[in-house]
Parts: C-alpha cells; structure tokens; sequence
C-alpha cells in the first residue's frame, strides 16, 4: 500500500511541475485585460438568457422589456469589444 501511495505522489509531483512549466510559458495578461474578458464574457451569457427568454414570451409588454435589456446588453458588448 505504501509503494502505491508513493507512486500517487511522484505522478502529482510531476503533473504539478508540468502545470508550473505551463502556467511560466504562458503570457500573464494584465489585469485591466482579464477585467474586460470576464465582463465581455458576463454580457454575452446575459444576452444568450435573454434570447432564450425572448424566444418563449407571450406577453407583449415582457417582450418590450426583454426587447428593451437586449439593445442595452448588446450597446455594453459592442463598447467592451
């Protein structure tokens, strides 16, 4: 049992200095950068929900709202882009 926990942790010794190799090799963003993305990323699953919303309403004054967030989300999306 010792010998296989032994072997557990050589392999997540070198899958940990793999990750490291990586994560070094990799252009670090700044910060602003992963800001802009993360917001980019935020708009654009509020408009897929609102799509999705928009496709199953039946009231017409839900719809003018819907209708209404969409343009709003859509202008934040162009100005993040």
């Amino acid at each position: 049992m010792a010998r296989g926990w032994e072997s557990k942790s050589v392999e997540d010794q070198i899958a940990e200095a793999e990750e490291r190799k990586l994560a070094v090799a990799a252009p670090k963003l700044p910060a602003k950068e992963i800001e802009r993305r993360e917001k980019l990323t935020a708009l654009q699953l509020s408009r897929s929900h609102l799509l999705e919303q928009l496709s199953r309403v039946r009231s017409d004054m839900h719809k003018q709202m819907l209708e209404r967030a969409l343009s709003e989300i859509e202008a934040q999306i162009t100005a993040y882009e």
